[in-house]
């Protein structure tokens, strides 16, 4: 091949070619629609919704549990002999299923986070880069927020159902509003928990066991130990002993301010002034859940 056509073939080959992309000049949506799409996104796979048939038998079978439970709890109130209220109150609701609140979080929440973290990407495709913050806030919200519709939904359930069988509207009405803020508190933290664990490790199947590690062996220990304190006099120690367990602390919270009936031995459950001791420490997980998750996504460089 001679020098020229050499040169002519080096020319052709350089050229660039207009092949029809053109600017955009429209609306720029910015970090805050970014946040709502993966919040939203979140939230859907959490329940399965955009993913394959496989990912959401568990998740709506769980859902299906925890509306079951409440309908079968409805029919049995209206079947008793001079009902004149539901025989579980909306703030016991969660404490009773917490196995299968705690089954959920500890599939959903490595379902939000491991993948990230192990593949170095997000499903979603961003046209500028979010910040830390933006992930944390997007998937820690949507993953409370799953959680309150499945333990929100089941109080629903009952709510309805007390009003078709007439019971007290007052009453009801507000026992129901009690239990609301009860799982939304139960919600937040057991999310900031959960994304913890998961987020410790790219491992799926190692984030679940963490999970369920946190949630069910801490439950045991302090159940235990405070049944032998009741056992043993030791009542006052029962109330202390709470703090040690996310399922404790929101039963001695709803029980200091939500009117609720505590689980603990004897159903003694903590007044209002040990009671603010426990909204502190739920309020300081919370927080350090999320200072903990910036920190991790910060190091990555998700």
């Amino acid at each position: 091949m001679s020098t020229e056509t050499k040169a002519a073939a080096g020319r052709d080959a350089s050229r660039i070619h207009n092949i029809g992309y053109r600017s955009y000049d429209g609306p720029r949506l910015g970090r805050a629609y970014a946040r709502r799409s993966l919040f939203s996104q979140t939230l859907r796979g959490s329940f399965g919704l955009g993913r394959s048939a496989k990912s959401k038998v568990l998740p709506m079978l769980l859902f299906g549990v925890m509306a079951l439970v409440a309908a079968i709890l409805v029919a049995v109130s209206m079947a008793a002999p001079d009902a004149s209220k539901l025989v579980v109150k909306y703030t016991s609701y969660a404490i009773y299923l917490q196995a299968v609140i705690g089954l959920f979080i500890a599939a959903q929440a490595p379902q939000a986070v491991s993948r990230d973290l192990r593949f170095k990407t997000v499903p979603l495709y961003f046209s500028r880069p979010i910040e830390h913050a933006d992930y944390v806030v997007a998937k820690f919200a949507a993953t409370a927020s799953a959680l309150f519709i499945l333990t929100g939904a089941p109080l629903l359930i009952l709510y309805v159902g007390s009003l078709l069988a007439k019971f007290d509207f007052a009453d009801q009405t507000k026992w129901f509003g009690q239990g609301l803020v009860s799982v939304a508190l139960l919600s937040v933290l057991f999310a900031g928990l959960g994304l913890v664990m998961a987020a410790l490790t790219p491992r799926r199947g190692f984030g679940v066991a963490a999970v369920i590690a946190l949630l069910t062996i801490t439950y045991g220990a302090v159940s235990t130990v405070q049944a032998i304190a009741w056992e043993t006099g030791s009542e006052s120690a029962v109330q202390w002993l709470g703090l040690f367990s996310p399922i404790t602390l929101i039963d001695g919270v709803q029980t200091a301010f939500l009117g609720a009936t505590s689980a603990f031995p004897g159903g003694e459950g903590p007044g209002a002034g040990v009671g603010v001791v426990y909204l502190i420490v739920v309020l300081a997980l919370v927080a350090g859940s999320y200072a903990v998750l910036m920190r991790r996504y910060r190091r990555v460089g998700l």
